[in-house]
């Protein structure tokens, strides 16, 4: 059950050394531009997933947290853009694509999810052209792939769903040695003073590990975050495993790359730290 790229060769480099070069440059300058310096146990992150040209050099920051750090799962958490439904959808065997070779689910984890929390189900063409996942791969597939994963879409994004995802997966993950990921780009298509602005509201919740903070926020504004509902699942069961503290690492939007400034695209590299 191989769930093939779909945005290989138009978002990302599908030609596996060119994505290498990609990748490497990114983590390579964000190395240069802030030194690790961060010290606990990496719980959970928080990432873009625009086009890696644009989501690319915030993601780096984060994933670059992955080095010498043993896991043995990664847990992704993203929106459905195309497919609208409730609950959540799981990729539950097989694996992910990726120009580097296929990126393995853990099934064993996929079933434990699917039996103990009624929101998660399969739903296979949420998956198809779903971009919130397969962009956090090129990082994973080059720093990680031996990892296996737990990919998960979710569709409508209510307090109830991001809740119970959040309460199940903290309830999976207590003996592993897990990350998790949640996949969102922040507010879409504002000056990016206002974008800033704004977005510097979720920023603050991520730090604060406040999920209750940023799903009211999101019940008044969901524009705020297109992934709003996968961060608030993965704060809550962040706390939940032990977290105390959220690190933003970089933000920045679309127009540091394109040089338009008027309408911007948000993004945020964030660490959940234990």
């Amino acid at each position: 059950m191989l769930r093939r790229a779909a945005v290989a060769g138009t978002w990302y480099p599908s030609a596996a050394s060119r994505l290498k070069a990609d990748v490497e440059e990114h983590l390579r300058r964000a190395d240069e531009l802030r030194p690790v310096d961060h010290a606990g146990e990496l719980i959970g992150l928080v990432s873009p997933h625009a086009g890696l040209m644009y989501s690319g050099p915030v993601a780096a920051y984060g994933y670059r947290l992955l080095r010498a750090r043993p896991h043995d799962l990664i847990v992704l958490v993203g929106p459905s853009h195309y497919v609208p439904f409730p609950g959540v959808s799981i990729w539950p065997r097989g694996a992910f694509e990726t120009p580097f070779g296929p990126v393995a689910i853990d099934e064993a984890a996929a079933q434990q999810l699917m039996d103990a929390c009624p929101v998660v189900r399969v739903i296979p063409e949420a998956h198809g052209r779903e971009h919130s996942l397969e962009m956090q791969l090129p990082f994973l597939a080059l720093l990680a792939r031996e990892v296996p994963i737990l990919p998960l879409v979710m569709g409508q994004q209510t307090r109830q769903t991001a809740f119970a995802l959040g309460q199940a997966l903290a309830s999976l993950l207590g003996s592993r040695r897990a990350v998790l990921v949640a996949s969102s780009d922040l507010t879409h298509f504002l000056d990016a003073r206002i974008a800033a602005e704004r977005d510097a509201v979720v920023v603050e919740d991520v730090v604060a590990l406040d999920a209750e903070g940023l799903m009211s926020l999101l019940e008044r504004r969901p524009d705020h975050a297109c992934g709003g509902g996968p961060i608030v699942s993965v704060l809550h069961a962040a706390a939940l495993l032990g977290a105390i503290r959220g690190e933003a690492l970089r933000y920045a939007d679309s127009g540091d790359v394109s040089g338009d400034k008027r309408s911007v695209v948000g993004y945020l590299s964030a660490a959940l730290w234990k």
